[in-house]
């Protein structure tokens, strides 16, 4: 009886962290996965994308931008210095390109 109710509790622990469309529930680095074309899934955790491509001098147009628990892809320059336009999945539920900071970026990145 034990093991059927460990069994249970790790399939809804499976099934809460992926959506219906087989995306994880944090899915930032699957969206920028699917953008680019990357088959690997290890990029779907956001932190890995600092690995990925060759290392980028800093932010730049086409460069991907790396936070602790969060990845895009820079599409322009803000209106403010250390500030740019930055596309990405999982911005508030949903891909979104808006203006945002990347002083706390972890690493800038080019795609392969």
């Amino acid at each position: 009886m034990f093991c059927r109710i460990v069994a249970a509790f790790l399939l809804l622990c499976v099934l809460a962290s992926n959506t219906a469309e087989g995306r994880p529930a944090k899915w930032c680095g699957w969206w920028l996965r699917q953008h680019l074309g990357v088959t690997d899934t290890r990029y779907d955790r956001a932190r890995e994308w600092a690995r990925y491509g060759s290392q980028a001098s800093g932010p730049g147009i086409g460069v991907i931008v790396v936070w602790r628990h969060h990845v895009g892809i820079i599409t322009g320059a803000g209106d403010e210095p250390g500030r740019w336009i930055v596309k990405s999945g999982n911005d508030g539920g949903r891909v979104r390109e808006r203006e945002r900071d990347v002083s706390r970026a972890i690493a800038f990145r080019w795609p392969r």
